[in-house]
């Protein structure tokens, strides 16, 4: 009992949070969106529940080809790249996500869809790399869930 008399209640257990680190050092407009972050996190909760913490890092197609010529020896821009994570002492960091703005921008127009959907689209498909799948080798086992992911967690915002 409270001292006020009244039972005393389980404290509730605290709700799940992911640590992300949304970096956007080139100030892009369309990632200064609070709604982005809210949104990444429901995604992790619900593909990655065991994650406490994620970086994604909006940057320019110069920035992006440096790391794709490094980690990848590919000398080209392109829209998304990923770097898995580990276990840690503080529990599952998943990775990181490396997204060109400009070239987000690029598809969004040839796609006629709205940038913030193609942000959302290429961070999908980077958690799905950190995630483990590898479209280059599982014979469309990532594109399907991709696709199916897409159309519950992007086309129709959650």
């Amino acid at each position: 009992m409270k001292a006020s008399g009244l039972p005393e209640e389980a404290d509730p257990e605290p709700a799940k949070r992911i640590e992300i680190s949304l970096q956007n050092p080139n100030r892009y407009a369309e990632v200064r969106d609070a709604g982005v972050e809210v949104w990444l996190e429901r995604l992790l909760l619900e593909l990655a529940p065991d994650t406490v913490s994620f970086v994604v890092r909006f940057v320019g197609d110069r920035a992006i080809r440096g790391f794709n010529r490094e980690y990848r020896d590919i000398d080209r821009p392109t829209d998304v790249l990923s770097f898995p994570g580990e276990d840690g002492p503080e529990g599952l960091h998943l990775g990181d996500v490396a997204i060109s703005v400009p070239t987000a921008r690029r598809q969004a127009v040839e796609a006629g869809r709205p940038v913030d959907r193609e942000l959302r689209m290429l961070l999908l498909h980077g958690v799905l790399h950190c995630l483990g799948y590898d479209h280059e080798t599982d014979d469309g086992e990532m594109r399907i869930l991709e696709e199916r992911l897409r159309r519950s967690w992007v086309e129709r915002v959650v």
